[in-house]
């Protein structure tokens, strides 16, 4: 399973938080029933385009990883969590709009490995981790 998630006018000030990111990909992992396999790490980007610097940050779990990019100056969030298991991802999008102010977020998601189950010799779980 792999969510999208698009935020929209966010608070330029909390979309410029590294703590708020940090602590955000810290919680996600047990808030969805994952393992995380580290600690996150977050960055400050600064592009060659001044209105496109921000926040990136990701944490590693074994059922893959969740990421989280920031625009400050844009008021824009994308996220993404991608998982060999599914999961409930309403409360994270929650959060995240709580967390940044975001007025407007929208989400797709994609299934992923569909095919898995019925390839032959394999069972019927995904692995845990690649």
């Amino acid at each position: 399973m792999h969510v999208i998630i698009d935020g929209y006018d966010g608070d330029p000030d909390r979309l410029a938080s590294e703590d708020t990111v940090r602590v955000l990909l810290e919680r996600c992992p047990e808030a969805m029933d994952m393992t995380k396999i580290m600690p996150p790490f977050v960055v400050r980007y600064q592009g060659s385009k001044p209105e496109d610097w921000g926040i990136s940050g990701f944490v590693m779990i074994a059922e893959s990883h969740i990421s989280i990019h920031t625009f400050p100056e844009r008021g824009l969030l994308w996220a993404d969590a991608f998982s060999c298991k599914g999961f409930d991802f309403a409360p994270i999008v929650e959060e995240l709009r709580a967390s940044f102010g975001l007025r407007d977020v929208q989400s797709q998601v994609l299934e992923r490995g569909l095919e898995y189950p019925t390839l032959p010799g394999r069972t019927l779980e995904a692995p845990a981790h690649r």
